[in-house]
């Protein structure tokens, strides 16, 4: 009996939705590229519920005839390539010809489009793949795709879209990363009847600005560089202005994004000795170069891609971006300024005697000072023998000693460890803290066992106790990009729970008249931006519980960094507060926060 059978194009144009349209965002993407590559000059997107219900973009790019307008939700129905050599030349957006089809096949479309030469265009309605309605109609030149309703007939991939201010953050980076590198195109971007971005058409630091606010005015460096088969530009960030998130990081490739794990660290090496290990630098660069020498067809959405000479580009980008950062340097200094030094000059008649060198002829170090010919012999301290007193002696029985066994801490595997003698800890190299038990030694990492404190700290907020907050003298105003405006009022609420009194002051501004005890006023942006950074991170990578991501965030960006010197009451309070802990010996993201050192494994070491 024969099994293999051909899909039903509609379930073909599914499966190919599941590469391509990922989440609202991508249709954004692929409906704005169409609009550039159609040749728009303005651009209207319109959002409802972060795309969930409605996706529209209006263009007045050059439209469609009737039969294009009807053939462009066919699959592998394409404008951009004729043949198999075409691959090798493109420079469009789009070209595949699946972005249409796999957007119909998951909502409710509906299309007007009309070219300058007709005076009526076309209207289209489709379901799930299925024309409903081709008419004629009368509507402005370009063209408007409306998309309702995304995935309402594959709910277990609506089902798994995130909130929508986590949609919403993904459509404004896709947004920005299209409207960046088109400056010449009027861009509106509106969700829920309100403006986020009006941006007129400008070069491409204006549109910076447009994205990122005013000050990228006096942030950005520019970065222009030819050689024979690519050319560079764009603009790199200035070092003092460097970010505790990673952000304003983009690559460009013949007007295309893309990411380039490679090529970020040839950035990121050139700034490697002009900025602290938690700063990252903001870049914007382009690379123009011959569309035969990339591989653009490794990944479905086209974002990442290969070029033939890797490593010569990592050389040429990384050169070109420590030319600018040179050129910014020089540019820095007043060379009207006389360097030389402000000194009077000495007196003609003065005399300078060279400096003398005096040495005891007769000193020996092997001679005893008191007795001449003798060697010199150190003497022993007194009472010596103290030092070693009980070292011989068998480790008290378990249950025994200074600390009875109800008062042990449970340890994960089950071993008992007794509290430690706090009052007797020290602190090592202003890294560890190092204490007695009954049964030897503790080494505890001061960093990680303060954040192990702090995540059960927060927590246990979130189960139900309020933390309180710390009123600010002045209030901090804080300015950050979209994408991290959408992340912080995603977590707003949990953020408050912590101790931040914290307010969206319209746009992406935000005023903070209080925080969590103990942070000081001048911590408050950065500890956000650290915390905003850790929770992408965090939720690319491990995509956790939203509160557990967000006490491990808080934990690691406020805890005691090392080095930090603690003063004494400060040590013991910190290991008394560790011993208090749920699970002691383990950092919020698994480390180990302390070791033991038996007497025994002491004694094994001097064998």
């Amino acid at each position: 009996m024969d099994i293999i059978q051909i899909l039903p194009d509609s379930v073909a144009n599914q499966i190919a939705a599941g590469e391509v349209i990922q989440r609202p965002a991508s249709a954004v993407k692929e409906l704005t590229e169409n609009a550039i590559d159609a040749g728009a000059g303005a651009v209207t997107i319109i959002i409802r519920e972060a795309g969930k219900s409605l996706i529209q973009v209006i263009d007045n790019g050059c439209g469609m005839s009737e039969t294009d307008a009807r053939l462009c939700f066919e699959r592998h129905a394409t404008s951009k390539i004729r043949k198999s050599e075409d691959l090798n030349l493109i420079k469009t957006l789009g070209f595949r010809g699946e972005a249409m089809a796999s957007i119909a096949a998951i909502a409710q479309i509906e299309i007007k489009t009309k070219t300058k030469e007709n005076e009526l265009g076309t209207r289209i309605l489709i379901e799930g793949s299925e024309v409903k309605l081709h008419e004629v109609c009368s509507c402005p030149d370009g063209t408007s795709i409306m998309v309702k309703n995304l995935f309402y007939n594959v709910p277990v991939r609506r089902k798994f879209l995130k909130s929508n201010a986590a949609e919403m953050r993904h459509i404004i980076e896709e947004f920005t990363r299209i409207a960046i590198i088109n400056p010449g195109v009027e861009f509106q971007l509106l969700h829920n009847n309100n403006l986020i971005y009006k941006l007129p058409a400008g070069n491409m630091k204006q549109r910076i600005v447009g994205l990122f606010g005013a000050d990228y005015n006096k942030k950005l460096l520019p970065l222009n560089e030819e050689a024979s088969f690519i050319k560079f530009g764009g603009f790199v960030g200035k070092p003092e202005f460097a970010r505790k998130t990673r952000g304003e990081q983009y690559f460009f490739a013949n007007n295309r994004y893309i990411r380039h794990p490679y090529l970020n660290h040839a950035v990121e090496n050139a700034f490697q000795e002009l900025l602290p290990g938690d700063a990252f630098p903001s870049y914007f660069i382009t690379i123009d170069i011959d569309p035969a020498l990339i591989d653009i067809n490794i990944h479905p959405t086209k974002t990442e891609i290969n070029f033939q000479n890797s490593q010569l580009i990592y050389n040429l980008i990384k050169s070109s971006v420590k030319k600018a950062l040179g050129q910014y340097s020089v540019d820095e200094m007043d060379f009207n300024k006389d360097m030389a030094l402000n000194m009077p000059a000495p007196d003609h008649n003065r005399q300078f005697n060279p400096p003398e060198i005096r040495v005891n002829p007769d000193f020996n170090p092997f001679r005893h000072e008191d007795k001449p010919g003798g060697f010199r012999k150190k003497p022993a301290p007194e009472h010596w023998e103290k030092l070693y007193e009980g070292l011989r002696e068998k480790p008290p029985a378990e249950g025994t000693g200074m600390f009875p066994a109800d008062a042990e801490t449970q340890k994960e595997d089950g071993q008992k460890v007794a509290p430690p003698f706090a009052e007797d800890a020290f602190q090592l190299n202003n890294l560890f803290l190092v204490t007695k038990i009954k049964s030897g030694l503790v080494i505890i990492d001061q960093t990680r066992a303060h954040q192990r404190i702090l995540f059960e700290k927060f927590m246990s907020v979130y189960e139900g106790r309020k933390e309180a907050s710390q009123q600010q003298l002045f209030p901090v105003t804080i300015d950050l990009p979209p994408q991290d405006s959408n992340i912080l009022i995603e977590i707003l609420d949990e953020i408050r729970q912590i101790g931040f009194d914290i307010e969206n002051f319209g746009g992406n501004t935000f005023l903070v008249r209080g925080a969590p005890a103990g942070l000081n006023n001048g911590e408050v942006k950065e500890v956000l931006e650290k915390c905003i950074e850790s929770f992408k991170k965090n939720t690319d990578e491990l995509n956790p519980d939203k509160r557990v991501n967000l006490a491990r965030s808080m934990a690691v960006n406020m805890s005691v960094k090392p080095g930090k010197k603690l003063r004494p009451e400060e040590v013991r309070e910190l290991i008394n507060q560790l011993f208090a802990c749920e699970y002691p010996g383990l950092s919020p993201d698994g480390k180990p926060a302390l070791i033991m050192l038996s007497i025994d494994e002491l004694f094994q070491k001097f064998k």
